[in-house]
């Protein structure tokens, strides 16, 4: 097999995601907590770091601030002041990745620590494969295993709330729902309990709940204003 070949075999094979039940404790664990970090299987891949992100930095984080050069920190547009974003350079790789590595891994901004890209395999959400090649080939191979009837049932309920959340963002006064995919796919991990239960009560009653009646819960459930 030639070399080019064995590469693109090595791309398309599967990648243990782990347990999804699991992994949906963790998930959920970790966007309810500000300290809590994801424990992704990276091996080697730096996808992340390389794809033209922009780093988002709280004002508490002050051991990562302290390690970041100032000249490479400014404001967050639509945050609080103080909180700032780190950009990439001309590669589109993050500023502190310096031969392949992450040279303040210990004190990496709290954005880093959460990201994980199985967000995207959990949600069934696509990632732009022209800006983020790395990451969308690494999320084209996570496969989640499960233990029970119950995980995959969980799994495909996290698909069906983020399919309702891109299909149906009209009915969520602007600006409530996150715009980059990651983040809808978090907020899909967030809710798809919420989702479950309105779904589930409908059938109940052999019908099926009106979307704008589904957007009302959500919004509800997080306490934020739903559109006119």
């Amino acid at each position: 097999m030639g070399i080019r070949n064995m590469k693109a075999s090595a791309e398309s094979t599967a990648l243990p995601a782990g347990n999804f039940s699991a992994w949906l404790s963790r998930a959920e664990a970790s966007l309810q907590s500000s300290d809590k970090g994801a424990d992704v299987p990276c091996g080697t891949c730096k996808g992340c770091c390389r794809s033209s992100m922009f780093v988002h930095i709280e004002p508490d984080e002050a051991e990562t601030l302290d390690r970041i050069p100032r000249l490479l920190l400014f404001p967050a547009p639509g945050r609080p002041r103080s909180h700032v974003l780190m950009g990439y350079n001309d590669q589109g790789h993050c500023p502190m990745l310096l031969h392949g590595k992450c040279s303040i891994y210990e004190f990496r901004p709290r954005a880093c620590r959460k990201y994980d890209c199985r967000f995207f395999a959990a949600a069934d959400t696509a990632v732009d494969a022209q800006s983020q090649p790395e990451i969308a080939r690494r999320v084209g191979r996570w496969v989640f295993d499960y233990e029970d009837e119950a995980g995959r049932e969980a799994h495909m309920m996290v698909k069906e709330t983020a399919a309702f959340l891109k299909k149906n963002g009209d009915l969520f006064m602007k600006g409530t729902l996150p715009v980059h995919p990651v983040q809808l796919a978090a907020l899909a991990v967030r809710i798809h309990g919420v989702f479950a239960a309105i779904t589930a009560n409908a059938q109940k009653d052999g019908t099926a709940a009106p979307p704008a009646a589904i957007a009302n819960a959500i919004m509800t459930a997080l306490s934020v204003p739903t559109a006119a």
